[in-house]
């Protein structure tokens, strides 16, 4: 059973779509298993002002892409890299143990977008 958050995220998810001039994009999932995303974020003066994301899988997968967008927007590019997908699944007022994959997937494409700002503006750090 998900929580009205997820069923809202999922029948109506935010920020759909890509950003043709984004600052970073990240990939991130299983292909295999059916859950990806692509996650666009426009970053300006270290903070993110924009995000968008294309995501093919299950209601979870959806709901939590579309929460953290919602999540990353005003957030310093640091603070967007810090992301854990257990504050997704709490944002979203839980996941069943065995969709906290969508959440992980979700955080991996704020990372893989962050470092991809990163590279691309010479900020690259040593983590």
């Amino acid at each position: 059973m998900y929580s009205s958050t997820v069923m809202d995220h999922f029948h109506a998810p935010r920020n759909v779509g890509d950003l043709p001039d984004a600052d970073g994009v990240g990939n991130a999932g299983n292909p295999i298993s059916g859950n990806t995303i692509a996650l666009h974020l426009k970053i300006a003066d270290g903070t993110v002002t924009d995000a968008k994301f294309r995501t093919f899988g299950c209601a979870a997968s959806i709901a939590a892409s579309s929460m953290v967008t919602e999540w990353v927007i005003g957030r310093t590019a640091d603070e967007a890299a810090s992301i854990e997908n257990d504050t997704i699944a709490e944002a979203l007022g839980g996941l069943p143990p065995t969709k906290m994959h969508c959440s992980a997937m979700a955080a991996d494409g704020v990372r893989a977008a962050i470092k991809d700002y990163r590279s691309r503006h010479g900020t690259v750090r040593k983590d």
